[in-house]
C-alpha cells in the first residue's frame, strides 16, 4: 500500500466530531506542561476559528469535513510538514485527512515543547 493512500480512513476522519477529538488535544498539551489557551491559538492559526466558534462547532459535534470546508486555513499550512501516525503529512492526498493531520502534528508539537513562532511556521 501507498504510504500516502489514507483512503482506507479517510471517511472515517470525514464522519468523526472535532468535539470528540479536543478532549484528548487539551489532556495531551497540558500533561506537558501546556495550556488550553495555546492549544487555541494553534488552532486559530490553522483554521481561523477563535475560542467563541470553537466552543460552538463542539457544541454541535461539527465532523471534521465540515470543520475544515469552513475554515479559513492559513496559508501557510502547506509548511507543515513531517510523519504523524505513520503517514508524511505533506503527501496525504485527500484534503480533509491530510487538514486534520496538520491539526495532529501542530498539537504534537505543541506537546513536544516547541516554540509558539516556530509551531505556527514563523521562524
Amino acid at each position: 500500500m501507498n504510504k500516502s493512500d489514507t483512503s482506507h480512513h479517510d471517511e472515517r476522519i470525514a464522519n468523526m466530531s472535532f468535539a470528540s477529538v479536543y478532549p484528548h488535544y487539551v489532556t495531551k498539551v497540558e500533561k506537558k506542561g501546556r495550556t488550553q489557551e495555546e492549544l487555541h491559538e494553534v488552532i486559530e492559526w490553522l483554521t481561523g476559528y477563535d475560542a467563541h466558534k470553537l466552543k460552538e462547532i463542539i457544541e454541535q459535534k461539527t465532523n471534521f469535513k465540515a470543520f475544515f470546508e469552513n475554515a479559513n486555513l492559513n496559508e501557510n499550512a502547506h509548511l507543515i510538514k513531517g510523519v504523524i501516525c505513520g503517514y508524511r503529512v505533506e503527501e496525504i492526498a485527500n484534503n480533509t485527512t491530510r487538514q486534520c493531520r496538520y491539526l495532529d502534528k501542530l498539537v504534537d508539537e505543541l506537546a513536544k515543547g516547541k516554540k509558539m513562532e516556530k509551531i505556527l511556521r514563523q521562524a
